[in-house]
C-alpha cells in the first residue's frame, strides 16, 4: 500500500467529528449517462476489451506540468480518471467560471467520443471565509442554507448549457473524516506541524521539489510579499495552511470540526481537493487534473505537494494538468473581486444566448484567453443560427424526399463529408484544436447551402442530392456529440412554474409592444422564417424582455 506508511493506515475512520448530514444533489438523480455513437468505438458506459484499448485513438493533450504537448497515456488501458476543481457555493458562478466547466465537458466529450471510460470527479467547496462571511452577513442559521441554495443553481446552469454530468460531485463537508486524516498522515511523514492556535501547516522545505512542478516559484519575491497576519508561527513563509483553527467572533460553530487529535477548525482550501482525490481514486495516480490558469499555484502546486507527501516514495499524483485560459472582460479577467462579472443569467437571457455562448467557448483554443464582447457573441449567435437553418432545411429537405438516399454517386457524400469529419478528428486529437474542428463543421454546412443554392437556380430542372444531405446531416450529429448545440435549453424553476400556472408572464407588466413583437415572432418562426424571428427576438431583447419558446405552449415572457 503506498499510504501505510507510518503510523496511519490511508482509510477513512471515525475520528469523532461531528457530521451534519445533506441532501443528495437533486441535479445528479436520474441524470442520463452520456454515450458515444460511433460504431467503430465502445459506449463510454462500457468498460473496453483488452483488443479494443488497442484500438483507442491516442489523445495529445498539453500538460501544465511538463509544459509540452503529451500523449495521453491512460494508467489502466481505455480508462481515464479525472478530477476537476469545482465552485465555491456562496454565489452565482459566472459565464468566466463556466469557461472551466465547458473545457471540462469538451475534454470528457472527446474521450468519450472516441471510446474511453471516463470517471470524473468534480469538488464542491462548501466551507471557506466567503461563505462563513456571507452566511453571518445574511443572519442564516445554518450555513447550508445558503451553499445548497448556490449548489443547486450552478447545477441549473450546467443543465442550460448542455454540461455532461460528472459521476461525483463530492461536498467538503462531507469530508472532514478524509481531511483529518490526511492532516495526521502528513504529520506522520514530517510534512505537517501544528501552531499554538490549533492551525496545522504544510512544511514546504521538507518536501522535494514543491513549487517547481507546475510553475517556477521566485522565494524572494515571496518572501517580500507573503506577510499575512496571524502566521507568525510559520516554520518558513512558503509553508501553507491545511487546518485553520477557530476564531471566536469569526468562525461559526455549524462551520467548524474537531477530533482526539485535531483541535476544532475548518480546512484549508487546497487540503479539500487533496483528500476528496484520494477518497474516489484511492492510492493511483490520476492521469488528469484541471482547472483555471489562475489555479496552477498556490491551489494545484499545494495539491501535488500534499498528496505525492501523503503518498511518499516517487508517486505521481497526477499525471497530465490542464488548464484554460481566463474569459476577459475589455483588458481585465473577469472575477467576484474585481467587479466585473456577469452571471449565466444576466449574461445570456434567452436560449439562444445560452447556446451561442456555449458555442463560443467550446470552438475556442481552451489555453488561450476568451474575450466576452457584444460582437463575439453576436457572432457565435449568427454561427448557431446558420447552422439551425440549415440544419432544419436538410431535415425538411429528407422529409418531402421520394427517394430515400438517392444519388448514390454524390461527391458530397463520398468526398466533402469524409474530408470535413478526417479534419475534425485530426483537431480533436491535436490538444482539442477547437477552432480547427469548428472549420470543419462549417466546411459540410456551406456544401449544404450550396446544394440548395444550386437547386434553387435551377428552377426545378435538377434534384438535390438527398444521399449527400443524408451524410451531411449525419456528420452535424457526430460533431455535435462535441460541439453540444443542437439541444433545446430547459426552463428555470420559475419558468415552469409560469407554465404550470397555465401563464406565459405576467402579461400586466409587459408593454403592449413587447407582446406585439412576441406575437409577431411566433408567426414568423411558424412560417420558418428564421432571420425575422431572430430579428423579433433582439428587438424583444433591446426593449429589456427575454423570450423563451415552450414546446407545445405559448412562449415565457420575462423582463431582463
Amino acid at each position: 500500500s503506498l499510504l501505510a506508511t507510518g503510523s496511519l493506515a490511508w482509510q477513512p475512520a471515525s475520528l469523532g467529528i461531528r457530521h451534519r448530514s445533506r441532501p443528495q444533489h437533486e441535479w445528479l438523480q436520474g441524470a442520463p449517462v452520456a454515450t458515444t455513437n460511433r460504431q467503430t468505438f465502445l459506449k463510454s458506459t462500457e468498460t473496453p476489451t483488452k483488443e479494443e484499448e488497442s484500438t483507442l485513438t491516442p489523445l495529445s493533450l498539453f500538460n501544465s506540468k511538463t509544459r509540452q504537448k503529451d500523449v495521453l497515456v491512460p494508467t489502466k488501458p481505455g480508462q481515464i480518471s479525472m478530477y476537476t476543481c469545482g465552485p465555491t457555493v456562496y454565489d452565482y458562478a459566472h459565464v468566466g467560471n463556466f469557461r472551466a466547466f465547458l473545457t471540462y465537458d469538451l475534454l470528457k466529450r472527446v474521450l468519450q467520443y472516441y471510446g474511453y471510460d471516463v470517471t470524473h470527479i468534480c469538488n464542491l467547496t462548501d466551507v471557506d471565509d466567503k461563505i462563513i462571511q456571507r452566511a453571518t452577513e445574511q443572519g442564516l442559521k445554518d450555513v447550508s442554507e445558503l451553499t445548497l441554495k448556490f449548489e443547486q443553481l450552478f447545477f441549473d446552469d450546467l443543465t442550460a448549457l448542455n454540461i455532461l454530468p460528472a459521476a461525483e460531485y463530492p461536498r467538503a463537508t462531507e469530508h472532514i473524516n478524509e481531511m483529518m486524516e490526511m492532516i495526521l498522515l502528513l504529520r506522520d511523514k514530517g510534512l505537517a506541524y501544528e501552531t499554538s492556535d490549533g492551525s496545522w501547516y504544510f512544511k514546504t522545505q521538507a518536501q522535494p521539489n514543491y513549487g517547481t512542478q507546475l510553475v517556477k516559484l521566485n522565494y524572494d519575491e515571496m518572501e517580500s510579499t507573503d506577510r499575512a497576519g496571524g502566521e507568525e508561527e510559520k516554520e518558513h513563509f512558503a509553508d501553507f495552511c491545511l487546518w485553520k483553527a477557530f476564531k471566536e467572533g469569526i468562525d461559526r460553530e455549524d462551520a467548524a470540526w474537531e477530533s482526539k487529535d485535531i483541535r476544532k477548525g475548518r480546512p484549508g482550501w487546497h487540503l479539500e481537493c487533496s483528500a476528496m482525490a484520494r477518497k474516489f481514486f484511492g492510492e493511483e495516480t490520476i492521469d488528469l487534473h484541471g482547472g483555471g490558469v489562475d489555479l496552477k499555484f498556490p491551489h494545484h502546486e499545494n495539491e501535488i505537494a500534499q498528496s505525492e507527501g501523503a503518498m511518499g516514495g516517487d508517486c505521481v499524483f497526477c499525471n497530465c494538468w490542464f488548464h484554460n485560459g481566463f474569459v476577459n472582460i475589455g483588458d481585465e479577467k473577469m472575477s467576484k473581486s474585481l467587479g466585473n462579472f456577469l452571471t449565466l443569467r444576466t449574461a445570456c437571457p434567452t436560449g439562444l444566448d445560452v447556446r451561442a455562448y456555449r458555442y463560443l467557448v467550446v470552438s475556442s483554443q481552451y489555453r488561450n484567453p476568451l474575450a466576452f464582447t457584444q460582437q463575439a457573441m453576436q457572432a457565435s449567435k449568427n454561427a448557431i443560427t446558420r447552422i439551425d437553418k440549415i440544419r432544419t432545411q436538410i431535415q425538411q429537405a429528407l422529409d418531402d424526399a421520394t427517394v430515400e438516399g438517392s444519388g448514390a454517386s454524390s461527391e458530397i457524400a463520398q468526398k466533402v463529408v469524409p474530408a470535413s469529419l478526417a479534419n475534425f478528428e485530426a483537431a480533436l486529437v491535436d490538444d482539442l484544436s477547437m477552432p480547427r474542428a469548428a472549420a470543419a463543421l462549417f466546411s459540410i454546412v456551406k456544401a449544404a447551402e450550396q446544394e440548395f443554392k444550386r437547386i434553387a437556380k435551377a428552377k426545378g430542372e435538377a434534384s438535390l442530392d438527398i444521399c449527400g444531405l443524408e451524410s451531411i446531416l449525419k456528420a452535424m450529429d457526430q460533431m455535435d456529440q462535441i460541439f453540444g448545440v443542437f439541444y433545446e435549453v430547459p426552463l428555470t424553476k420559475e419558468e415552469e412554474e409560469q407554465q404550470q400556472n397555465g401563464d406565459g408572464g405576467d402579461d400586466a407588466s409587459v408593454p403592449e409592444e413587447v407582446l406585439q413583437l412576441v406575437s409577431e415572432r411566433t408567426a414568423a418562426k411558424d412560417a420558418k422564417d428564421w432571420e425575422l424571428a431572430d430579428s423579433l427576438r433582439s428587438r424583444i431583447t433591446e426593449l429589456g424582455f427575454a423570450v423563451k419558446d415552450v414546446k407545445g405552449g405559448e412562449p415565457i415572457v420575462s423582463r431582463i
